[in-house]
């Protein structure tokens, strides 16, 4: 087993304790039946919203892709990007370390469709930056409307929260500015990167915020339910969150993201808004992404034994194809 196979394993290990530590603490003052009484008290109305929300996150999450898939001059059609984008993201958030599993399954989706090791590579690597450049502009959002929050939690004064913000949005612009001027590619050591064009950049920047814009007003919407929630605010713990979880490395966020929301939004994050985001966001994604990826592969597999035969006239075929 070579150090890079040993490290993953043992972050996994540290991931899971800590993510078993943290949700331990968070609900050990409450019952099973508790917890299910708790959801229960979410409006319907409140649980399709937050649903509509999580949706539209995903939808924004194959934007990563197709920027990337843009990025790299390749004209793959939208559905197909879709379906890898969906597949991935949705089995890579919720088992961790999302950057390797949703990464190990794009590769086999695009290589499939005849994308080169490095092609992926780079769709993958921008996936990521799109990634950063949305939490980015978010946090650097809510860290200047609302830096009482962030203090509080992180310990600093509000105007070193405030500068921190002008910070990220400060770094979105640079981005945005590189990606207009230099055409070069940049050098950091042996690391080489070409900047994307202007309009894949305003893209990235538009749809990594979007993205976490919903993902915040899905976690506000179950919150609303039991408690006067301002969408700042609950973005604000979101953001928050994020940060605990990039530290930890735990899979999914499991317990970080619970753990810190709690302590921002105290009473207002009820045990049962927690549980429901938990749901609605990673496990119902999950519980579709997980069988549409065997679907998938049984597809591939068939085409692979027909050789060129057509396959059945079904949706996922299709897409697969």
């Amino acid at each position: 087993m070579t150090r890079k196979k040993i490290l993953t394993c043992l972050m996994l290990v540290v991931g899971f304790g800590l993510a078993g530590y943290l949700l331990y603490h968070t609900f050990r003052e409450h019952s099973v039946s508790e917890i299910v009484e708790s959801v229960e008290a979410i409006p319907t109305v409140n649980l399709l919203a937050a649903l509509a929300f999580a949706f539209g996150s995903y939808l924004c999450l194959t934007g990563f892709d197709w920027t990337g898939v843009r990025y790299v001059k390749n004209d793959l059609a939208y559905p197909k990007i879709a379906l890898a984008s969906f597949i991935a993201l949705s089995i890579g958030q919720s088992v961790g370390l999302a950057g390797l599993s949703s990464g190990a399954l794009r590769y086999r989706y695009y290589a499939h469709w005849n994308m080169s090791t490095e092609d992926v590579a780079k769709i993958v690597l921008l996936s990521g930056v799109t990634v950063g450049i949305g939490m980015a502009v978010l946090s650097g959002i809510v860290l200047v409307l609302n830096p009482g929050d962030a203090a509080s939690v992180l310990h600093l004064s509000e105007g070193a929260i405030v500068a921190i913000g002008i910070a990220c949005l400060a770094a979105t612009a640079g981005y945005l500015a590189l990606a207009a001027f230099v055409r070069a590619p940049l050098k950091i050591r042996s690391w080489t990167f070409r900047m994307p064009e202007l309009r894949i950049a305003i893209a990235q920047v538009v749809i990594g915020t979007l993205n976490f814009a919903l993902v915040s007003a899905c976690l506000r919407e179950v919150m609303a339910a039991s408690a006067d929630v301002s969408y700042l605010k609950a973005a604000t713990a979101f953001v928050l969150a994020n940060l605990a979880i990039l530290i930890t490395h735990a899979p999914g966020g499991l317990g970080v993201l619970e753990a810190t929301v709690r302590h921002v939004m105290g009473d207002a994050a009820s045990i049962g808004s927690l549980v429901a985001f938990r749901v609605i966001y990673f496990f119902i994604p999950l519980f579709i992404g997980l069988p549409l990826s065997l679907i998938v592969e049984a597809v591939f597999r068939a085409r692979k034994s027909m050789g060129n035969n057509p396959p059945l006239n079904q949706d996922a075929a299709a897409a697969a194809e």
